[in-house]
């Protein structure tokens, strides 16, 4: 059992391990020891370890562990999440999974069911240490109406706790269509939200793009769209996006999920197509856990070992600029059977798949993937940083190094929210047995 952290108006975490990077250095991989001065629920100053030695101020000895900002999970599914038990992917593949969402969206999806696995994911993501969550919500009509109201709810309960953002998310058939494009938006629009799509593999792929980008200029709002979630590699929904910002000067905040096709494409196009990106100022998520799932699999699943791992080319993007993110995506549903809103696991296994151990000196700079980046990104007022003035809301490891940390599941964590310890235990997955007919 960690050891329990005294409630107090003011607190001193005493020797502290603190990335450099989650500070104000954001490309270090330095690991600082620090005690950090908690009052009132935010942090009060960040010093070299030993300073803050007033014996008179409650303290609690971190002996090295890391200390990291609260997590930001920037590309989940809440409406989606826990079907699983009554509607599983058939065959593991992304159409499976798209179809089985269908189906299970047009059968169950009332508000009370929304509801309750929406708060039921919260209370996970809360209780793992996260402060902020972008939400894709499917939105094609006339289904909009109720995910909107119920994800209003849900935002209105959790404030002061979970910031939420929410994207309306249809597919291109949607998209292409003006009237309903129109309907979408402008829901999206009353809930402050941003407009999204997914642009797999489509015959019409750059034609929907542009409608999307245009609507979005039309009404001010924000962009974050699914691209080239596929293996095709003719699929170029990101070159659209980019083509499309570029020419109409679109002024609004840009993203793009997954880009799965650049690994699988010739090296010279993908190098052009991340150019343009970084150009028009797109930031990219990629869904490490999801995507390594979900691609490269076939009918012949049972006897075929797949050939790549799924997710997109992360470190190049970076390199050329773009702003990137890692984030969980779906959660126990039929586009991701497991998961659970938890950002150090999302860390731990981006760094396995993504292979951004290396170089182990600047390692912990990617500790922002899922904090101060994602947080930039997506427009947060919580910005995932550990500085004087930021809010008390840290995540305390016994963990004092990467591979300490990435060993293991970082169980024994302890959270604090507004300086305060919060209570961890996870929501039981039998609260949701009669919703998914489990006798």
């Amino acid at each position: 059992m960690p050891p329990s952290i005294p409630h107090a108006d003011r607190l001193v975490l005493r020797n502290a391990t603190v990335p450099a990077a989650v500070t104000g250095e954001d490309s270090s991989g330095a690991l600082r020891r620090s005690d950090l001065t908690l009052r009132g629920g935010r942090i009060e100053a960040v010093e070299a370890a030993g300073v803050a030695i007033d014996p008179a101020i409650a303290s609690h000895e971190c002996d090295g562990g890391l200390v990291l900002p609260a997590c930001v999970d920037v590309h989940t599914h809440l409406d989606k999440g826990h079907i699983w038990p009554r509607k599983p992917n058939p065959d593991g593949s992304w159409l499976g999974a798209l179809l089985a969402v269908g189906d299970d969206r047009t059968n169950n999806w009332s508000p009370e069911d929304l509801r309750r696995r929406m708060d039921f994911s919260l209370r996970t993501a809360y209780a793992h240490g996260t402060a902020g969550i972008r939400t894709h919500l499917d939105s094609v009509p006339p289904h909009h109406e109720i995910t909107w109201d119920v994800f209003d709810a849900m935002r209105e309960k959790w404030a002061g706790r979970v910031e939420l953002q929410a994207v309306a998310l249809i597919g291109p058939d949607q998209m292409l269509e003006p009237s309903i494009l129109d309907d979408v938006a402008r829901r999206t629009l009353a809930s402050n939200g941003i407009l999204g799509g997914s642009v797999a593999d489509h015959p019409r792929a750059c034609e929907a793009v542009f409608a999307a980008v245009e609507k979005a200029g039309d009404l001010g709002l924000d962009l974050d769209l699914h691209c080239d979630e596929t293996g095709n590699p003719e699929a170029n929904a990101l070159r659209y996006l980019a083509e499309a910002v570029l020419e109409t000067g679109f002024e609004g905040n840009v993203v793009a999920g997954h880009c799965c096709v650049l690994a699988v494409q010739e090296a010279d196009w993908a190098r052009v197509t991340i150019e343009r990106a970084a150009e028009a100022g797109i930031a990219v998520v990629s869904l490490p856990m999801c995507n390594l799932y979900l691609q490269d699999r076939s009918p012949a699943s049972e006897t075929r070992t797949p050939r790549w791992r799924g997710v997109t080319l992360l470190k190049e993007l970076k390199a050329a600029g773009v702003r990137v993110a890692i984030a969980s995506d779906n959660t126990r549903d039929p586009f991701y059977a497991y998961g659970d809103l938890d950002g150090l696991e999302v860390l731990r296994e981006g760094g396995r798949i993504v292979q951004f151990d290396h170089p182990a000196d600047r390692a912990f700079q990617w500790v922002r993937a899922v904090g101060a980046d994602a947080a930039a990104l997506a427009g947060m007022n919580y910005k995932a940083l550990i500085d004087a003035g930021q809010p008390a809301d840290l995540v305390i490891l016994r963990a004092r190094n990467w591979t300490e940390l990435m060993a293991r599941p970082q169980s024994d964590r302890i959270v604090l929210r507004q300086g305060r310890p919060i209570e961890m235990s996870l929501p039981d997955y039998r609260e949701l047995d009669d919703l998914m007919g489990v006798q």
